[in-house]
C-alpha cells in the first residue's frame, strides 16, 4: 500500500479500512471453541499444551505473538467485505487475505484463519451460484479444498510445487469433479507457467461460467522466496492477474504467502497496477525506493546480499526455461478430466 501511495495508484476513493472480523462472523466456517482459544492465547501470550494439540496454537508453524486473533481477523474482515462489495459486480483486491491453510478448528502454516473460504461463503449466501477458486502460491490450498471439495458449485483449481509442505494437493484429487491439482515440479518457469495458464487455467475457468472468480496470488513462487523452489518471475503473476480479469463479473483477488519482503511488496503492488492498467516504471521514483531500502530483514542467506533491482524497480526480469514434459502430461491429464466430468 506505501508503495502504490508512493506511485500515486491508490487515490482514497479506491481504498476501504477492512473491518475487523467478529468471531460470530468468522463462525460461517470456524468452530466456537477454537475462535475462543484464539482469543484467550492472545490475551494471555500462552498456549497450553492442550491449545496446542487440540487447536495447533504455540507451534512453530503458528506461533504466540501480540496480534495473533486481531491481525487474522482483520484480513478475513478485509476478504469478507470485499465479498460484500462484489454483490454487484467489480473487482476487489485484498492483500492482507488469502491464508488458505486454515481449518475450521485449527491453525494451519501460520494461517490462524481462512479468509478465503468466508469470503466464498459469503458470496454463497448472497446468493452465487458458481465460485471458481484458483490458486498460485508455491503451497497447495489444503484449507480450501478441505472446505468445498464436495461442493460442485465451487471450482478449486491449485498450482503449487509438488513434495512441498502440506505435502497436499495430488494430480489425482478430484473431489466431486471441481478439484483440479496441478503440483508443479522445482524450477518451474514463467514459459511452463504460461503453458498452465492457456492451456489449463483459463479453459477450464471458461468451462465453469463462474458468477465469481477469487484469485489468491501468494508471492512465495517467486525465484527469490526462501521457502519453496520455483523461479517464477512477478510477471508471471500479473500474467495470471490479467487473464482471469473479465472472465467473470466478480473478481476477488487477494494475497498469500510469501516470505522475501521485498519480492512481495514489489509483486503485490505491482498486481494493483494490472488491477488499474497502471504502466509500471522502468525505474521507480526515489520515493518509492527509499520505501523498498527501508525493509529490514535478517537472518536468512536472502537477506544479506540483495540485488540492486529489488529497491529500484518493481519489474522482474522474465524467467523463460522449457516446458518439461510432465507439466505437459499433467496439464492433459486435467484437460481429460474436465471434458469427462463436464
Amino acid at each position: 500500500m506505501d508503495l502504490s501511495r508512493a506511485l500515486g495508484w491508490l487515490p482514497s476513493d479506491q481504498y476501504r479500512i477492512s473491518p475487523r472480523a467478529k468471531p460470530s462472523a468468522l463462525a460461517l466456517w470456524h468452530d466456537s471453541e477454537y475462535l475462543a482459544a484464539l482469543q484467550r492465547v492472545e490475551a494471555t501470550g500462552i498456549a497450553t499444551t492442550d491449545d496446542r494439540q487440540r487447536f495447533g496454537l504455540g507451534t512453530p508453524s503458528n506461533p504466540v505473538f501480540a496480534e495473533m486473533f486481531r491481525r487474522p481477523a482483520t484480513g478475513a474482515g478485509g476478504s469478507m467485505l470485499g465479498a460484500e462489495l462484489l454483490r454487484n459486480g467489480g473487482v476487489v483486491y485484498n492483500p492482507a487475505g488469502g491464508t488458505h491453510h486454515g481449518l475450521p478448528d485449527r491453525a494451519n502454516g501460520f494461517c490462524y484463519l481462512n479468509d478465503p473460504v468466508l469470503a466464498i461463503l459469503m458470496m454463497q449466501n448472497y446468493g452465487l451460484e458458481r465460485i471458481a477458486y484458483i490458486d498460485i502460491d508455491a503451497h497447495h490450498c489444503d484449507g480450501v479444498e478441505y472446505a468445498f471439495a464436495s461442493d460442485p458449485s465451487v471450482l478449486c483449481l491449485s498450482v503449487h510445487e509438488e513434495n512441498r509442505w502440506p505435502f497436499a494437493g495430488k494430480l489425482e484429487d478430484v473431489g466431486v469433479g471441481n478439484v483440479f491439482n496441478i503440483p508443479v515440479p522445482k524450477g518451474f518457469n514463467d514459459t511452463e507457467m504460461r503453458a498452465v495458464l492457456s492451456d489449463l487455467i483459463v479453459p477450464v475457468v471458461d468451462g465453469f461460467k463462474p458468477d465469481a472468480i477469487v484469485l489468491q496470488c501468494g508471492a512465495d513462487a517467486l525465484t527469490e522466496d526462501p521457502l519453496a523452489r520455483l523461479t517464477l518471475s512477478n510477471g508471471a503473476h500479473r500474467s495470471v492477474v490479467a487473464a482471469l480479469n473479465g472472465m467473470s463479473p466478480r473478481y476477488l483477488v487477494l494475497g498469500g504467502g510469501g516470505y522475501n519482503p521485498w519480492s512481495v511488496g514489489r509483486c503485490w503492488t505491482g498486481v494493483w497496477a494490472q488491477l488499474n492498467n497502471c504502466a509500471l516504471p522502468e525505474r521507480l521514483p526515489q520515493k518509492a525506493e527509499d520505501i523498498l531500502r527501508a525493509i529490514s530483514w535478517s537472518g536468512h542467506r536472502l537477506s544479506c546480499n540483495p540485488s540492486e533491482t529489488l529497491f529500484t524497480t518493481l519489474l522482474d526480469s522474465p524467467r523463460e526455461g522449457p516446458v518439461r514434459p510432465e507439466i505437459r502430461t499433467r496439464i492433459s491429464a486435467l484437460r481429460r478430466r474436465q471434458r469427462a466430468v463436464w
